[in-house]
């Protein structure tokens, strides 16, 4: 079964042409089961392009999954019209009060900023929390990730000396975790940050599941198994680092090419997507698992 998104999302003609199968309104209404609920909080500037990359992944399920485009409450966005977010966004203020099987918290382009001084800091604060009571199992991806890190567990995040950009080798630290399953021993994943979280702050009550001892921690799992930690970007599509490069060269900023993107090393040619099967077993051994441990009555999530 696919994924139910709303019917006029302009991503929906890339997953179907990508054969992704994407139900509408009227036929979900036909099945005589209950759909997962899953929730997306958009951070990026590009809403557009970071909804298709996640539907794109959480739409190749069987499960029906009804898909919920959430967006901060008092953000003005500088790049997505308001009335294309009015049309198929919600604020988190409309959707506060439901319940999800899962929930996707996005990067942001504001690694520079300290948590803290985020315009909408506060209000990020208040859907973390309310993920613990209102969310079956969380994602936070990037950014996302850090600032749940840094909310949640007390970790520190650092300003790296130069910025990790390309697609690296990493190493699968859990080979026996559910999320990791069918994951090769070292997948290759797009990494583009300046932030790291410093491993001496990790604590206990989490644990590291893919590293990368040059790059630094990748992906961590919190122990009472509500939520995992992305730090890097497997929902990429295979031109995301190759754009970024070409907008800081285009600003007269010298950042290298994205390492281990292009086919030997020459920008002038496509990239190669070397990670697509890792992201889709990634995303599919998570829509299962939550598929195997949530309730069954939505009310029941964060009893």
């Amino acid at each position: 079964m696919p994924i139910r998104i709303p019917d006029n999302l302009p991503a929906r003609k890339t997953l179907e042409a990508e054969g992704v199968y994407v139900m509408d309104s009227s036929r979900a209404a036909r099945q005589d089961i209950r759909p997962l609920e899953f929730g997306l909080l958009n951070l990026m500037p590009n809403k557009e392009r970071t909804e298709t990359q996640f539907t794109r992944l959480i739409g190749a399920t069987p499960l029906q999954i009804n898909l919920s485009l959430v967006r901060i409450t008092e953000h003005q966005s500088k790049h997505t019209s308001e009335e294309y977010l009015t049309s198929f966004y919600q604020t988190w203020e409309e959707v506060k009060e439901r319940k999800f099987d899962g929930f996707i918290v996005t990067g942001a382009p504001i690694a520079n900023i300290p948590f803290e001084d985020v315009r909408y800091w506060p209000e990020m604060l208040e859907i973390m929390e309310w993920t613990r009571t209102n969310v079956h199992h969380t994602m936070f991806i990037c950014w996302g990730a850090q600032a749940a890190l840094h909310h949640f567990h007390g970790a520190r995040r650092y300003r790296m000396d130069n910025k990790a950009f390309g697609v690296f080798r990493h190493q699968i630290v859990k080979p026996g975790s559910p999320w990791l399953r069918g994951l090769s021993d070292s997948p290759m994943i797009p990494v583009s940050r300046y932030n790291d979280i410093d491993r001496a702050s990790i604590g206990d009550d989490l644990d590291v599941l893919i590293d990368n001892a040059d790059l630094g921690l990748c992906m961590l799992e919190r122990k009472d198994g509500r939520a995992v930690y992305f730090l890097n970007h497997l929902e990429y599509d295979n031109r995301s680092l190759a754009d970024e490069y070409e907008r800081d060269i285009a600003a007269g900023l010298d950042t290298p090419p994205p390492a281990n993107l292009f086919p030997d090393g020459d920008t002038s040619q496509e990239p190669e997507n070397r990670w697509r099967s890792h992201a889709h077993l990634l995303f599919q051994n998570w829509i299962n698992e939550i598929y195997q441990t949530t309730p069954y009555r939505l009310d029941e999530i964060g009893n």
